[in-house]
């Protein structure tokens, strides 16, 4: 069978401790060898656990475990510091990072040492904590439902749940554990929603908050160009009671397929490869100036990580209603939940945080033009900042082989900035 006959067939089955290395990496970092991404084994990376790999790589890792007032049981993750001695000890700033739709904590390590924002953060001075949102990978865990378990109402939730529930435990969690008072917060895509929905429905939650970095903000998705999304929202309805009809209530779950299909078909040299490429970009945007083709093996290796189907149907929501409000559960029910026969509006104006929009021209599910209706709803926004490069997408804000220069070292000297302010 040929490489493509294999995709093909791969494609329909997926729908249905320190390194010994470590001196020899830090050799690597240092000369910035490898470009945008830094590592000594792609295919090892690929298939080690987020501890394992974070480990690799001589970076100190902690899990942690955070029980929401509903009950579901999230992981959370932390790098307390950078592998520098000078970084071992001393006052370290909290951040707090929350990762986008459908992924997890792997987000933000796994393109390695240099490129990753949790190793840059923590080599740069700062306690990084990642959250995971309910049902994902690190998360599928509650007190009393099971996630495997058909309709038990494990997945009854969308991301105003995450918002308004999983990010207030898990924020209480780190200040707590830190002893701190308030934290920095950065979030990518679905990482901004949930914060906008906590700071409009827990408003009391801005003031824990030093600065929030918004990447790739999604909010308002009325201009929204992403094919997918747009093919999908005016049947989002449908779906979701045919989803519910067919007892289908987890999407995107991660299965050791995807880290097969990374490892055989999109490996450098494999004829493949620019189809695993072109579905990245099918997904989140097209940019081969931000590409990196040889990490989609790692990153099949940790992505998709799972989600509801109630999450996707929510943003399907906001995109054919045109606004930012609650989930929609229809005439009746919404009387019920929220007393009116239309879901309210989330009130931005209660979003007092310090917020800093990070946005580009590229990206077709954070338009400008929403960025900008996001912008001016907000209690407080501190500045609206374009990527410099005009083709830069919605994933190049995590995977980019430039997110560094051109987003994270703008990002940290802001929260500098605002650290000296209080």
């Amino acid at each position: 069978m040929s490489e493509i006959a294999v995709f093909l067939s791969l494609v329909v089955i997926v729908a249905g401790g320190s390194s010994p290395h470590a001196d020899y990496i830090e050799e690597l970092i240092r000369t910035n060898a490898f470009g945008g991404r830094i590592s000594d084994n792609i295919l090892e990376d690929a298939t080690l656990d987020l501890p394992d790999l974070v480990r690799k790589y001589n970076y100190p890792f902690e899990e942690h475990f955070v029980t929401t007032e509903d009950g579901y049981i999230l992981g959370m993750h932390r790098i307390p510091h950078g592998r520098v001695s000078y970084n071992v000890s001393g006052d370290r700033p909290v951040v707090f990072l929350m990762h986008g739709w459908p992924t997890s904590s792997s987000d933000h390590v796994i393109m390695g040492p240099g490129t990753g924002i949790a190793y840059i953060l923590a080599d740069e001075g700062y306690d990084v904590w990642m959250g995971n949102t309910r049902g994902n990978s690190y998360s599928r865990k509650h007190i009393s439902l099971n996630p495997d378990v058909p309709r038990n109402g494990f997945w009854e939730f969308s991301w105003d749940e995450i918002g308004e529930r999983d990010l207030p435990a898990m924020i209480d969690y780190a200040l707590q554990h830190t002893g701190r008072s308030a934290l920095h917060y950065i979030g990518f895509s679905q990482g901004t929603t949930v914060f906008f929905v906590m700071g409009s429905l827990r408003p009391e939650y801005n003031k824990k908050i030093i600065s929030m970095h918004a990447m790739a903000p999604v909010a308002y998705m009325e201009h929204v160009k992403d094919h997918i999304f747009t093919m999908i929202a005016p049947y989002g309805r449908d779906l979701t009671a045919l989803a519910s009809l067919l007892g289908i209530e987890e999407i995107l779950s991660h299965h050791e397929i995807f880290t097969l299909l990374g490892r055989l078909l999109c490996v450098d040299g494999a004829k493949t490869q620019p189809f695993c490429s072109a579905i990245i970009f099918l997904i989140a945007g097209w940019n081969e100036n931000q590409h990196n083709a040889s990490t989609i093996p790692i990153i099949l290796g940790h992505t998709p990580a799972g989600c509801s189907v109630k999450q996707m149907a929510h943003f399907g929501q906001i995109i054919t209603d045109k606004e930012f409000r609650r989930y929609d559960f229809g005439l009746l029910q919404n009387i019920l939940k929220y007393g009116t026969p239309v879901p309210p509006s989330y009130d931005l104006s209660k979003v007092t945080a310090p917020v800093f929009l990070h946005y580009s021209e590229g990206d077709p599910l954070a338009v400008v033009a929403d960025v900008d209706k996001l912008y001016k709803e907000l209690g407080r926004p501190m500045g609206k900042f374009k990527v410099s490069e005009s083709t830069f997408s919605h994933v190049d804000f995590i995977w980019g082989i430039d997110a560094k220069k051109m987003v994270y070292d703008k990002v940290i000297n802001f929260m500098r900035l605002m650290d000296l302010k209080n």
